[in-house]
Formats: C-alpha cells, sequence, structure tokens
C-alpha cells in the first residue's frame, strides 16, 4: 500500500531534524560562558517533549486541518483524532500520514528552540515556557498553517520549501523583540567557553539539514536531489564568506565566524533550496554570508544584547532567503515552482517580499506583546542575583562544569 522506499527516506529525514534540536543545544551551549551552559541547553531539550504535546493535542490540526485560504486551521483533528495508521498522505505521496505528521513536528519542536539564544542568560524558565505556549498557538501554528496548510499565503502563491518564513523569520524576528524586551546582561558574560561544543552543535545541525530542506520534497526524486545539493553548495559559500569578510575586517580568521556564516547559508537557502538552481545557490550562499555579517555587525554598532546573533543569522537570513527565492526561482529546474523576478516573475516576487515582510511584523509585535503580558503575572527576567550566581545554579541548581 504504501512506497516502502520514500517511507524509509521520510523516517531517516525524520530523524535528521529531531537531531538538529540537539544539535541547536550544543551549538548555543558552547557559545554561552560556563555558568549558564545548561540553562541554555535545556530550553532547547524541554521544547522536544513540551512542542510534541502541544503537536499531538492541537497543533497538528490547526495547520494542517481545515481553514483553507485562512490564516488559522480547525480542531477537527485534535489529539489526531480521525487519523489511522493506514491513512495515507496524498496520491504523490504515498507515504503514511503518521510519517508526515511526524515530520512536521520535528520543524515545530526547533523552532521556538532557536528564540532562546537571543536573550540567553536573562530569562527565567517557568516564563520561557509560557512564551512557548502562547507563541507556537499565536506565531507558529498560524503562520505554518497559511504557508503549508493551504492558508492564506499558499493561496497568494507563496512559496516557501522548507521554512523561511514558518521557522526562521518567524524565530529571528521575535528574538529581536525579546532582546529589546529583556535588555541588556547585566553581569559579563565570559562565553563562548567551549568553540568545539559550538563546531559539534554546527556538525549536527548541517547534518540534520539535508532533513530539513532535501526532505520537505516528501519522496525521493530530482528535486530531493537538487534541494540536498543547494543546501550544502549554499552552506558552504555563507561560511567562506563570513570567514574572508572576517578575515579582512578583523584581520584573523575566525572559526566561530566560518561556523556562523555556514549557519546562515543553511537558513538562507532553506525556502529556496528545492526551487532554485546550483548558481541560484551559489549566490543566496554568498548573499547570507555579506547579509548576515553585516547585520550582525549593526547589531553590535547598536549594542543591542543578542546573545547569539539569533536575528542576524535565522531572522535577516529567514527573510533574505525568502526574497531571493521570489528573485531566482525556476521552473527549469522545478516545473511544480514559478519564476521569479530574473524569469519575469514581477508578482511572485512581491508576494515573496509582502508575506515574508508580514510574517516578520507580526512575529515581532505579537512576542514583544507575550512577554509584557507574562511580565505583568511573573517576572521574565531573572535577577542580578541570578545572572551573578549562574542561571544554572540559581534557576536549575545544576552546574555544568566543576567551579574551581
Amino acid at each position: 500500500m504504501f512506497d516502502t522506499g520514500n517511507t524509509g527516506f521520510m523516517l531517516v529525514a525524520t530523524s535528521l531534524v529531531m537531531l538538529m534540536t540537539p544539535g541547536l543545544a550544543f551549538f548555543y551551549g558552547g557559545l554561552v560562558g560556563r555558568k549558564n551552559v545548561l540553562s541554555i541547553m535545556i530550553q532547547s531539550f524541554v521544547s522536544m517533549g513540551w512542542t510534541t504535546l502541544i503537536w499531538w493535542m492541537f497543533g497538528y490540526s490547526l495547520v494542517f486541518s481545515g481553514g483553507q485560504g485562512g490564516v488559522i486551521g480547525n480542531l477537527d483533528h485534535a489529539f489526531l483524532r480521525g487519523i489511522s495508521p493506514s491513512d495515507v498522505l496524498s496520491v504523490n505521496n504515498n507515504i503514511p500520514l503518521l510519517v508526515f505528521i511526524a515530520y512536521q513536528m520535528m520543524f515545530a519542536i526547533i523552532t521556538p528552540a532557536l528564540i532562546t539564544g537571543a536573550f540567553a542568560n536573562r530569562v527565567k524558565f517557568g516564563p520561557y515556557m509560557i512564551f512557548l505556549t502562547l507563541w507556537m498557538l499565536f506565531v507558529y501554528f498560524p503562520i505554518a498553517h497559511m504557508v503549508w496548510g493551504g492558508g492564506l499565503f499558499a493561496t497568494w502563491g507563496v512559496l516557501d520549501f522548507a521554512g523561511g518564513t514558518a521557522v526562521h523569520t518567524t524565530a529571528g524576528f521575535a528574538a529581536l523583540a525579546s532582546v529589546l524586551f529583556v535588555g541588556r546582561r547585566k553581569v559579563l558574560d565570559r562565553g563562548p567557553h567551549s568553540i568545539p561544543l559550538v563546531a559539534l552543535g554546527t556538525a549536527l545541525l548541517w547534518f540534520g539539514w539535508y532533513g530539513f530542506n532535501a526532505g520537505s520534497q516528501l519522496k525521493v526524486d530530482e528535486i530531493t536531489a537538487l534541494a540536498f545539493l543547494n543546501t550544502d553548495v549554499a552552506a558552504s559559500i555563507a561560511g567562506l564568506t563570513w570567514l574572508f569578510i572576517a578575515w579582512f575586517i578583523e584581520k584573523k580568521p575566525k572559526f566561530v565566524g566560518l561556523l556562523t556564516g555556514a549557519v546562515a547559508g543553511l537558513v538562507a537557502i532553506t525556502p529556496a533550496a528545492g526551487y532554485v538552481s546550483l548558481t541560484g545557490a551559489i549566490t543566496i550562499g554568498l548573499l547570507a554570508g555579506i547579509v548576515c555579517y553585516l547585520a550582525v555587525s549593526w547589531k553590535n554598532r547598536l549594542q543591542l544584547d543578542d546573545a547569539l546573533d539569533v536575528w542576524g543569522v535565522h531572522g535577516v537570513g529567514g527573510v533574505l532567503g525568502c526574497i531571493m527565492t521570489g528573485v531566482f526561482a525556476t521552473k527549469l529546474w522545478n516545473p511544480a515552482g514559478a519564476d521569479g523576478l530574473l524569469f519575469g516573475g514581477m508578482d511572485f516576487f512581491l508576494v515573496q517580499t509582502l508575506s515574508v515582510l508580514i510574517t516578520a511584523v507580526y512575529a515581532f509585535g505579537f512576542s514583544y506583546g507575550a512577554l509584557w503580558l507574562i511580565n505583568k503575572f511573573t517576572p521574565v527576567k531573572a535577577t542580578l542575583e541570578d545572572e551573578t550566581s549562574g542561571l544554572d545554579e540559581a534557576l536549575l541548581g545544576e552546574t555544568a562544569y566543576e567551579m574551581i
């Protein structure tokens, strides 16, 4: 009944995307100081549990059930009601519907975890859990529905192969809002405390991203291969671009810069991976390395304490990737896609740009408002005493390393 080859591939892709969340935890954990490693890592790992539960209860239904042409779905499949093991995704993607549900759940898990790098060392765990819940309900689920669930953006003809709008733009601009709300850290953080840990996290993210992008074709064909190769090419070019820019400006090649640039390239190619040529992927990688480096530099000049550059990498990279999809997409490489601006698709370029700008503004506005509201009931920000002793000890009663 099922296509066993495609089903096996999608199970592997789902596992790869799952691996990205621990990879993100290692990436962020290495970038902070020794006193705050566990407090940043738990914010990623807890999403693997809590978001899974939310997805089962109502997340999948709100994204993929009903609501055609609207901003949110319905609750017809809440608690996965009415779904059986024998259900197929579609006649074109003859895999178990349960595999698709699990695959999309992994996207939902990592998205709020991305935000946490921005407010590292400053936010209490309880308010973060409340924020995660509200944010998924009012930001991720509606945007994912509008892009992938047959909602408003889909009716406009917006294309987002693997999450430039729904994942990276939403998380990146939520991160910017959180930075503005919680303010700067009061205690100087001596991170990154472990660049090898950052490298390990980058490796896991890069490896998992093949499932993130190539898996989004939901079967094995020539577009799967295109998305796979475009992912690697863009990441490689962006990492090298960041490295050489930093080498020229800062006079030394920086390993963290190479790693950060690679992640920026992965972010930027995500919405375009299955719609652009290899030349388009190279160009997007080059632009990601330049634009995201400049965004982080500008953030630093403004002294915005986006601790781990979530806005500059994921927010700016996500917006850039979505707009560049509107420029470089071509039906010559994917007949099921669209022609971008370079191929006469002015209307497609405009809807791509408009949709991602709407997403950025909404994610920013709701995130700031949610933090403000939560703070009215329970303090969001860690105290000076908590920052001084480190959030690991103050909030978790645990430490990653023996303090000498």
